[in-house]
């Protein structure tokens, strides 16, 4: 089959293996460094937009490091033009440019500094313990159910306040908003008012704790947002509402569909398995950044340009899209050495599955790496012969994904007693 980039708009390019679709990518990538793909847009009556791919690591990189040029405002987190309030609802300030993307990160920044995140280090450990506990006496379970899916919700729930009696309403909706249009999360006939609905369902919530913290505030990140001491910092209702939805589906996903790739990965490259858990210590650093880089769970982003811009050697225009492909960029041999080669103690690592530097790198990154770190850790030393026993179920999406989510991987392993049993 001749490489072609308009496969990146396929659905069946993003439900086949990671590895089948990393090989494809390899073919597209060298088809040049942008790439015009035509697509068309149904909710702008059908008509025929062009986006260009970038799916090379330079370009990925120089895009990201000039936002001055290359905007988030028109919309970061869809190939098409979407309303405003919809973006920022569903991206909060991802979906932002300076000066309102750099206040509204600074005020929640400080909650993700490696000092602060200490504190919730004993929150991560004690809930990866719970979770496990859940399922380690069966023997056999999906992965995604028991683990992957619930593990880095619970935290960020814990972290915003929201009860543990309104969990399964936040995961049915965040299943449905990164469904990526799997029926089996909105539907047969599932149209854009089901996501909708379910983001409607995350701001009911929202709104009913902040009123609650309002009034009764505790330590959690909700009581801190509502009652910020500095005037110029308080974030409007709207806004915290946004913050959770933009915590509950980009601060989840990314890290559940990098656990679900990383036992994958391990259980297809046994020796890299080996490697890690005989030097736990030494080698978990690495190996988190390996399986952010294999994995890169966020597919894409995109910018838009400000005006005429230069990149790659060829000229644009304002209002030119621009989508970076992390996976793809991650696997560019001209950065990477053997970069199809699953290597946990790959160092450097300069990948891009954080996002490129700029503004705009992820804010949860040193968080998702604690989750990510410590969910290994314990499965290394509570289940160390778990093992995956059947293909890993990708979304069954309906274009072009924001993440790359595995939604079922069944394993194995020797059943053992809860920790507390």
């Amino acid at each position: 089959m001749t490489a072609s980039a308009s496969r990146l708009i396929e659905p069946s390019f993003w439900t086949q293996t990671l590895e089948d679709r990393m090989s494809e990518f390899a073919e597209i990538r060298e088809l040049g460094a942008v790439l015009p793909i035509e697509v068309t847009n149904a909710l702008a009556g059908d008509t025929v937009e062009t986006f260009y791919a970038l799916p090379r690591f330079d370009e990925v990189v120089h895009v990201s490091k000039h936002p001055d040029q290359f905007c988030s405002g028109k919309g970061a987190t869809s190939v098409f033009d979407l309303p405003m309030e919809m973006l920022e609802f569903f991206g909060g300030f991802i979906n932002m440019d300076n000066p309102r993307h750099a206040h509204q990160r600074r005020i929640v920044a400080h909650t993700f500094t490696p000092v602060e995140l200490q504190g919730v280090l004993a929150s991560v450990e004690s809930i990866c313990t719970e979770v496990i506990d859940g399922f380690c006496e069966q023997g056999e379970a999906d992965l995604v159910e028991v683990l992957s899916q619930p593990f880095p919700l619970l935290i960020i729930c814990d972290m915003m306040g929201i009860p543990r009696s309104e969990f399964k309403t936040v995961l049915d909706a965040t299943n449905v908003i990164l469904s990526g249009g799997d029926p089996e999360f909105i539907g047969e006939e599932g149209g854009i008012e089901v996501f909708l609905n379910a983001g409607i369902s995350l701001a009911t919530l929202m709104g009913e704790l902040i009123e609650e913290r309002r009034a009764n505030p505790t330590d959690d990140l909700t009581s801190k947002l509502v009652h910020n001491q500095l005037p110029e910092d308080l974030l409007t209702p709207a806004e915290i509402t946004s913050l959770f939805v933009l915590l509950a589906v980009a601060g989840n996903d990314t890290t559940r569909t990098a656990i679900s790739h990383g036992v994958n990965l391990l259980s297809k490259n046994p020796d890299q398995r080996a490697i890690w858990q005989a030097d736990v210590d030494g080698v978990t650093q690495t190996a988190v950044e390996e399986i952010v880089r294999v994995a890169s769970p966020v597919t894409f982003m995109r910018r838009t340009a400000t005006g005429d811009v230069t990149l790659a050697g060829e000229q644009f225009h304002e209002g030119d899209k621009f989508v970076m492909f992390y996976g793809a960029a991650n696997r560019d041999p001209r950065v990477f050495d053997d970069p199809e080669r699953f290597d946990v103690r790959r160092s450097p690592n300069p990948h891009v599955g954080f996002g490129g530097p700029g503004p705009h790198f992820c804010l949860g990154a040193n968080l998702a790496r604690r989750e990510v770190a410590v969910v290994f850790r314990e499965l290394f030393k509570r289940l160390p012969d778990l093992e995956v026993t059947g293909p890993a179920v990708p979304l069954d999406t309906a274009g072009l994904p924001l993440v790359g989510g595995i939604k079922r991987l069944p394993v194995r392993f020797t059943p053992t007693a809860r920790s507390g049993g």
